[in-house]
């Protein structure tokens, strides 16, 4: 058996409690789209990376309509906030923050977001 050169994985990480928490590998990701990840605690978030690199995480249950559909938003901002826009009524939910646009009255959790790399070692 021989080892094949180590490799680089970058992972998207949540701070969940304190600790860093691994979603998903960077490369699960499309710059402009969104996934659904699910936490220990049985939570759905939804993880995005924006066209920049940046990732954002916030709850993945839209507050308007009880459905888990935030990570089929749309991407876009105003001015330097990056929102996402519920795909189904179209609410903007500032992705740093978590905030509804069209309604202050309205938060999702958002979650503090980082990208990290993990070395792995491949067995050929």
């Amino acid at each position: 058996m021989t080892m094949a050169p180590e490799r680089i994985d970058v992972r998207v990480e949540l701070l969940i409690d304190q600790r860093w928490f691994a979603v998903c590998d960077l490369s699960d990701l499309t710059p402009g789209r969104g996934v659904a990840a699910l936490l220990p605690d049985g939570t759905q978030v939804a993880v995005f990376l924006d066209r920049t690199g940046q990732a954002y995480a916030i709850d993945n249950r839209d507050p308007f309509t009880g459905a888990y559909v935030l990570s089929r938003g749309l991407l876009g901002s105003v001015g330097e906030r990056p929102f996402v826009a519920s795909p189904l009524l179209k609410q903007r939910f500032d992705l740093e923050t978590g905030r509804c646009l069209d309604d202050e009255g309205v938060v999702v959790q958002a979650y503090a977001a980082r990208t990290s790399d993990a070395v792995s070692a491949q067995v050929a």
